[in-house]
């Protein structure tokens, strides 16, 4: 984490509202995400993408991450790989995982005073079977997925969810692995922090000025939960 102590004890406790990625933020996914297209675009006899390009996408609703793949590619060859894609994925959808840290953290920042939400390129019904996988969902008062609303980076995701809660941007914190997460918050005008071991690499992120960044999930909660000091 690269922020001074005078700007950490402006930050901290300022936030009322956590919006948290899903996909290599609180779930260990992205390396099954990115296999799962490379295998998809195999199933359909196109070249599988590179794995740099797959990790690019991820946080993408499913359809804007194909056409952004295969930008040349028809409604009906897209829809071919979104089936192939899911059928690998769900085949080892039960294999998955929260990141170390996750179940712990979410009470005690619940407990803290925070609302918890989740912003995510999910599709509804991925999201809610992963939450039902791994029995978190009660600690989100509201989740928000890609076939729900414009994919990120556009800010309707995040936009509903402060309404939702009656949250003022200047009081939300973006939380996520990606640069659409972090563009999504500067869309939206709330505030960002990177998480360093998803999806995209932290060189990348940084350009969009995260408040700070965390290369575990234990340390993103120590930061939010440290009490503030004179």
């Amino acid at each position: 984490m690269t922020i001074n102590s005078q700007i950490e004890h402006r930050v901290r406790h300022r936030y009322d509202l956590l919006v948290f990625d899903w996909d290599g933020t609180l779930m260990d996914s992205t390396s099954a995400i990115a296999r799962s297209l490379q295998n998809g675009f195999r199933d359909v006899g196109l070249p599988a993408p590179s794995l740099h390009d797959c990790n690019y996408v991820i946080g993408y609703g499913l359809k804007e991450a194909m056409l952004y793949l295969t930008p040349d590619s028809d409604e009906a060859e897209v829809v071919r790989l979104v089936d192939a894609y899911k059928h690998h994925f769900f085949s080892g959808e039960q294999k998955l995982a929260l990141f170390d840290g996750v179940i712990e953290a979410l009470p005690r920042l619940r407990e803290a005073g925070y609302t918890l939400a989740i912003a995510t390129g999910k599709a509804r019904a991925g999201l809610n079977r992963m939450l039902e996988m791994t029995g978190i969902g009660d600690f989100f008062e509201v989740t928000r997925c890609a076939d729900e609303a414009f994919s990120k980076p556009h800010p309707a995701m995040l936009e509903y969810i402060l309404d939702y809660t009656v949250t003022d941007a200047g009081r939300a914190l973006m939380i996520g692995d990606t640069t659409h997460d972090l563009q999504l918050a500067i869309n939206a005008g709330t505030h960002s922090a990177a998480l360093t071991y998803g999806a995209h690499p932290l060189e990348e992120m940084l350009p969009l000025k995260p408040v700070a960044h965390f290369d575990d999930f234990p340390s993103l909660a120590g930061w939010l939960l440290q009490e503030d000091v004179a």
